[in-house]
């Protein structure tokens, strides 16, 4: 097992390398914010002054060094709007982001898990038509369109629902509806198909022939080999909302990581960006780990590979 997650350490240090590159030249790519943080009628000496004070005045190439130096002693610089740590900025707001992900996860596993059992008990029944139907519907549904719908309906034309923030728990109900419909759809087609594949199989056959009931060979037999693939499919979803969550904080100005990436590329903080997607990739790249030590947990094969 550690000879495993040692391995997938050093091939996540690749793409990690290419994010830490690319954040910092792609946030050049936004303009130069001399032109955003000073007025039109700013003198070319102060324009100078400015730029020399934030270290803009360095050819890029000695930009680059000196970002590489920072981030090896844990400084991504400070914000050009606050004058705060681009590191105290991203880790304050992160939390937010990992909220919205763990409940919404956790309500599509609950749900795919309910449904897709419910589905693979009778198999072709009018129920696991219908329950099909809308998990590949709502596989299928952009979540900037659900995203928007929901705002319009619930918030503007009913008014039952706050259009941002987080101050009550109504503010979640919308966020947390848009990132999960996506997730729940395809996991529970996911959890339907592998239970089939499981309650069909010999071991469950044989269980029952022994007596046991539809609910223990559903839970104690069929859903634990069929939890493996959820699991791989689960972390995978998991990445997306990360990355989902940018759009979905800007549309309900949730606080989190992907709002501060918003804000800081409008503005071109450049330190507060390469902090908050350094930061997320970093997380995802742990995330995949731990997704993969627990496919090998429940894989012995993952693991006896692994050893080659």
């Amino acid at each position: 097992m550690f000879a495993f997650l040692r391995r997938r350490v050093y091939t996540s240090l690749v793409p990690l390398l290419v994010v830490l590159f690319g954040v910092f030249l792609l946030a050049r790519l936004t303009g130069d914010p001399t032109n955003l943080y000073l007025p039109v009628s700013a003198t070319p000496d102060q324009r100078a002054e400015f730029a020399a004070e934030n270290g803009l005045d360095k050819p890029v190439l000695s930009q680059m060094a000196d970002y590489l130096s920072g981030v090896a002693h844990l400084d991504f610089g400070e914000s050009l709007r606050t004058g705060e740590s681009a590191a105290t900025m991203a880790l304050r707001a992160f939390p937010a982001t990992l909220q919205l992900a763990f409940f919404t996860m956790l309500l599509a596993i609950i749900g795919a898990i309910v449904i897709g059992c419910w589905a693979a008990y009778r198999p072709n029944s009018l129920a696991d038509r219908i329950s099909s139907l809308l998990s590949m519907t709502a596989a299928s549904i952009p979540d900037f369109w659900f995203a928007i719908t929901g705002v319009w309906i619930f918030a503007v034309v009913l008014g039952v629902l706050p259009t941002s923030g987080t101050g009550s728990a109504l503010s979640w109900i919308l966020p947390i509806a848009t990132l999960l419909i996506r997730p729940l759809g395809v996991l529970t087609q996911v959890v339907r198909g592998a239970m089939v594949s499981a309650l069909s199989a010999p071991y469950v056959r044989l269980a029952r022939s022994k007596g046991a009931g539809d609910l223990r060979v559903v839970t104690h037999h069929a859903l634990r080999n069929a939890a493996a693939p959820a699991l791989t499919v689960a972390g995978d979803l998991t990445v997306g909302l990360v990355n989902g969550a940018v759009v979905v904080e800007a549309i309900f100005g949730w606080p989190g990581i992907g709002k501060l990436m918003i804000d800081a590329i409008l503005q071109r903080d450049f330190a507060v960006l390469q902090a908050a997607v350094l930061l997320t990739a970093v997380s995802i790249f742990v995330l995949n780990i731990l997704i993969d030590a627990g496919y090998a947990l429940l894989d012995a094969r993952v693991r006896e590979k692994s050893k080659v």
